[in-house]
């Protein structure tokens, strides 16, 4: 995928819901200097100098969630205890939903406290309760999830074995996925996977789909096995493996599995990247992507995580640019229209002046290079439309473009004067006028202003057309002679 289709999912995050339902938990790290021995046992001492309390758990998957741009709602239960209503805050602060999340005062929320120095994990202290919910609770979450799940775009299933995820409670979300056509994602633990019959996707991890499947991978070939036996007897869509330094491999019940290299980058802590991987992977199913984009775009965001300390998030914005990161300059500036039409309206508001205008491009000379220039200079952005190659077969016919449209669109962009540049696919750019609103309308001189294709939208809103003259005897026409005549 480019950075602008990119770009354009999280655009589209925005709209999705999604359920998380599973084990929440409290993650605490204390930060310090491990300097000498005690005297007291051969243990070091940590000296805290930094104390920093984060969402673990499913509570990870929802803060994740929430970072790309979702409305998130909870379905859990905790302890009513000090860890709870500490929970319950935060997600509050967070604009987080809570109408699922249940209290059990004989529970206790889980909090996992990690003691790190010199960037390493010393110890690591838990305090939960791991027991099965109790009859009531499960009732609340069973009542919770028939009223509520026809109204989410994704379920995402977050099990930790805390004793929330109990087996009726699985059903129900896997048969309420099924029967309202709402994908549920899960991210599974423990040894037995039957609990997830039904399930949309499983993302388990090599070591967990072998203890699952019961087949020891050793190579691609065992890892199919494991992967059909795990697809067949759950009667799942797809399965999603992670593999660690050997990336991701995803497998569906229709086509060849899709191995996915890992995004090379140092690793400082594995730590809650399962839970990106799911998150982003759930939103891309939300935001209709099919399964090998969402997957590709959830490995680029796994390798951000594990490049982070900790349970972590990983933006939009960190996943933007790291899919652009091999084509900075001109990949930064081709943009959708849904991206684009948001990203104008704001250098708007800021008082700048807009400047469209719009073309094939078809062997970029001098002329063009001039007229856009110009073009620039008549305001303080200038936004260029290009016509995609199949809009320039209709207009030019079916020997042209001699240039494919990714190509023109980097060229161009890889030009100081121009600021972005957006595809079109119609025979005229009026679809993109309306959504950008110029405040400059730019054409050829060879135009006469009453021509020009949406100067009434323009002047409507109080701007103006302008033409520029092109460069004489500079053209794609007559390089193509001339190259035709030379050779």
């Amino acid at each position: 995928m480019e950075r602008r289709e990119v770009e354009s999912f999280f655009e589209r995050a925005a709209s999705v819901r999604a359920l998380v339902i599973g084990d929440l938990m409290l993650d605490e790290y204390l930060w310090g200097r491990a300097e000498r021995i005690s005297p007291e046992a051969p243990v070091q001492v940590v000296e805290v100098v930094r104390e920093d309390l984060r969402l673990g758990g499913a509570g990870n998957v929802v803060h994740n969630l929430a970072a790309l741009g979702a409305s998130v709602s909870i379905c859990s239960v905790i302890g009513a205890d000090e860890n709870g209503a500490l929970l319950r805050s935060t997600f509050q602060t967070k604009g987080i939903e809570l109408a699922g999340l249940f209290e059990d005062p004989a529970r206790r929320t889980s909090k996992k406290t990690r003691v790190i120095a010199a960037n390493q994990q010393i110890v690591r202290i838990d305090r939960e309760t791991k027991s099965p919910i109790d009859a009531t609770c499960q009732g609340a979450l069973l009542e919770y999830l028939a009223a509520n799940c026809g109204g989410f775009d994704v379920i995402v299933v977050s099990d930790y074995l805390k004793g929330v995820l109990t087996p009726e409670v699985l059903s129900a979300v896997c048969q309420a996925g099924r029967r309202l056509g709402i994908p549920v994602v899960v991210d599974p633990k423990g040894n037995d996977y039957a609990k997830y019959h039904g399930a949309t996707l499983l993302t388990p991890n090599r070591k967990e789909a072998e203890i699952a499947s019961g087949v020891a991978i050793a190579d691609l070939e065992s890892l199919e096995l494991a992967a059909d036996r795990l697809l067949d007897g759950l009667e799942l869509d797809a399965l999603l493996i992670t593999r660690s330094e050997a990336g991701m491999s995803l497998f569906q019940k229709q086509g060849s599995a899709v191995h996915i290299p890992t995004v090379a980058r140092e690793v400082y802590d594995v730590t809650g990247a399962g839970d990106t991987v799911i998150s982003v992977l759930s939103l891309g199913l939300a935001c209709g992507l099919t399964l090998p984009q969402a997957a590709w775009i959830a490995n680029v965001a796994a390798g951000i995580a594990v490049g982070k300390l900790g349970t972590s998030t990983v933006s939009p914005q960190e996943i933007v640019a790291e899919v652009g990161h091999a084509l900075k300059d001109s990949d930064s500036k081709i943009k959708n229209l849904d991206v684009l039409a948001h990203l104008v309206a704001s250098e708007r508001s800021r008082g700048k002046k807009v400047v469209f205008t719009n073309g094939c491009f078809d062997l970029l000379h001098v002329g063009h290079v001039k007229y856009l220039q110009k073009a620039r200079e008549l305001g303080d952005l200038l936004v260029v439309g290009l016509n995609s190659d199949a809009s320039v077969r209709r207009l030019k016919g079916e020997k042209r473009p001699l240039i494919e449209e990714a190509e023109r669109a980097h060229i161009l962009a890889a030009l100081d004067c121009i600021d972005f540049v957006v595809l079109f696919d119609d025979d005229t750019p009026l679809r993109l006028i309306e959504a950008l609103a110029p405040d400059i309308l730019v054409k050829g001189g060879d135009y006469r202003v009453e021509e020009v294709v949406g100067r009434e939208l323009v002047e409507a809103r109080g701007g103006r057309v302008e033409l520029v003259q092109f460069v004489d005897g500079r053209s794609t026409s007559r390089i193509i002679e001339k190259i035709l005549a030379s050779y």
